[in-house]
């Protein structure tokens, strides 16, 4: 069975890599000095908006993702039977929800 991606057969995947995949290879690879460092260097820039993306992943990693002190409050109204339920605040809350998905 012969399979044909974007035009490379099966052999030439799995086969040795001809003569002009070595040359490219090497033309591709920088220069040496003797001591084995590259004389090109790589650079990199990231732009402002990409640092700034960065350090809001710390912050929002950093920050805990449940609020332990309202869990306890709650804990506690419920153990107390304080707790009430506000049904008209979570139906608002699911249709809110509901047209987002929707959207």
């Amino acid at each position: 069975m012969s399979i044909d991606i974007n035009g490379i057969s099966p052999s030439r995947i799995n086969g040795p890599p001809d003569d002009k995949q070595d040359k490219l290879l090497i033309e591709k690879q920088p220069a040496r000095t003797e001591t084995g460092q590259s004389t090109t260097a790589d650079t990199v820039s990231i732009s402002d908006n990409a640092a700034q993306l960065g350090k809001a992943a710390g912050s929002v990693d950093s920050t805990p993702v449940v609020d332990a002190q309202r869990v306890e409050q709650v804990k506690q109204a419920i153990a107390n039977g304080t707790y009430e339920v506000d049904a008209a605040k979570v139906a608002d809350k699911l249709m809110q929800f509901e047209s987002v998905l929707k959207s």
